[in-house]
Formats: C-alpha cells, structure tokens, sequence
C-alpha cells in the first residue's frame, strides 16, 4: 500500500508518498514539481505509480500556489512567473537535504521531474546541482533568457501593462543567465534526461526545446541510451498516458536499474 503524508519542510508544504512495507528505509528519491497555476495534489497520479515502483517521492508546493497562494492575482502570479522558478530551484536543496539528514533519500539516486512550469524549474536544476542523478522534463524548457524575452514580447503585443522598466527588464534576463541550461549545456555531464513535448503545445513552444535536444544529443555519443526526447504529434499542453508511463520507467531504468 502506498501512504501519502503531508509534511512541511521550513515554509515548503510537501506531499509524501512512499510504500508502508518499505517507509522506514533508504530509497531512490524523486522530486515532482507542478507546472504554473497548478498545485502539488495535481500530480498525484504520477507520484503514486512511482512510489509503487519503489520510490520515495515528494511533491513540493511552489511559492504563490495552491497552500501557498498568498491571496495573489492572476497577473501578479504571472509577472512572479520566473521569481517562482528561482526560489523553487533553491528550494530543491532544502527538500533534498531533509530527507537524505533523515536517512530517508539515498542521495546517489536522486531525480527531479516537472511539468510546464516544473520542467522549466527541472532543467534550471540541473546548472545548479550535481546531486541530480537524472531527470524528466515534461513540456519544458531549457531556454530561459529567450523565454523570458518572447513573454514579454507576447504581453506587449496584447497590450498588457509591463511593472518593469527597460532596465529592470535587463537586470531580470541578466539574473536568469545562471540557471539558462541552454547557455551551459555542459553541465549536464551526461546525466541521463528524458523530455517530453507535445508539438501543437501553445503555452511552452516545442521547437525551441526539441532543438536544445538536437544540440546537445551529440554529448551523449559514447552512452546515447541516456537522453531521450519522446514527441507527441498531436498533444498540445498536456501530457499524455504514454508521457507518464515513459517518466516511470526512465526513472526504473536509471535510478533503480542503473
């Protein structure tokens, strides 16, 4: 039987999900991370076919969402978009420190998986942590000097009221360059990483993350098995049954099995 936990970690609500046969043990450990506007119970489908496979898997609630919505707007939350992604990427140490002081995480297998908004922080990640042994982005991307930029774009476009200055604007992309994996490829390091993306996705562009794939695949040459990007031709902003059910199994093959 699979046991879900509500336990807060500092200011960050979490949920936990581990088998009871095996709660008490050192495990491969796994963080999932919602996407925007969403919330951590909102994956719980995901969290629960992997705690059955073995694993300890906690779901972060990200700041400005869902316990932690803090009575903010819409456009307010959307203009925090990035400010989200930094504080949940320094969060990740925290959660991972918890449970690997607690004996409960075996810190040489560790993953990190996110949709949307969780796989943008997901790939941020890995520039900043070396103890991610490997990792799932669901609708990510890598890219976020661009991204920043192209939203920005979009709400001048729509006429929407910008809070920032050209300068600000600036020293915001310029804040972003340390965690922009597009701009550091290397520190990948061969860990293995598996995307998934929908090619009719609106919301988080798929080219430009199909073409970071493409980039970076020749990294890969001597152990090619480890990166892995599965497109779905149809799928817009939203993961498929087959999305899931591939983010279980790379985790098996490469927390578990590796």
């Amino acid at each position: 039987m699979v046991i879900i936990e509500k336990q807060q970690i500092d200011s960050i609500p979490v949920l936990h999900l581990v088998k009871d046969t095996i709660k008490e043990q050192k495990l491969p450990f796994i963080i999932f991370i919602h996407g925007f506007e969403s919330a951590k119970e909102h994956n719980l489908h995901y969290a629960y076919l992997l705690a059955e496979k073995g694993f300890r898997v906690v779901l972060p609630e990200a700041k400005y969402h869902g316990e932690r919505e803090d009575n903010i707007s819409q456009t307010e939350r959307m203009f925090l978009f990035w400010d989200v992604i930094i504080q949940t990427i320094h969060e990740l140490n925290t959660i991972k420190n918890f449970y690997v002081q607690a004996e409960q995480a075996n810190e040489k297998s560790i993953g990190v998986v996110g949709t949307s908004m969780g796989g943008i922080i997901t790939l941020g990640a890995l520039t900043q942590y070396e103890w991610i042994r490997t990792a799932v982005s669901l609708m990510g991307s890598p890219n976020y000097v661009k991204f920043a930029k192209a939203q920005i774009e979009h709400f001048r476009e729509i006429g929407a009221h910008i809070p920032f200055s050209d300068v600000q604007l600036k020293e915001q992309y310029q804040a972003l360059e340390p965690y922009d994996l597009s701009l550091q490829p290397y520190k990948l390091n061969d860990r293995p990483l598996m995307f998934w993306h929908g090619k009719k996705d609106k919301m988080v562009p798929y080219d430009p993350t199909f073409a970071f794939y493409n980039q970076v695949k020749d990294q890969y040459k001597g152990n090619p098995d480890t990166i892995y990007f599965l497109t779905d031709e149809t799928a817009g902003h939203k993961v498929s049954r087959e999305g899931l059910l591939e983010t279980v199994k790379w985790f098996e093959k490469w927390l578990i099995n590796s």
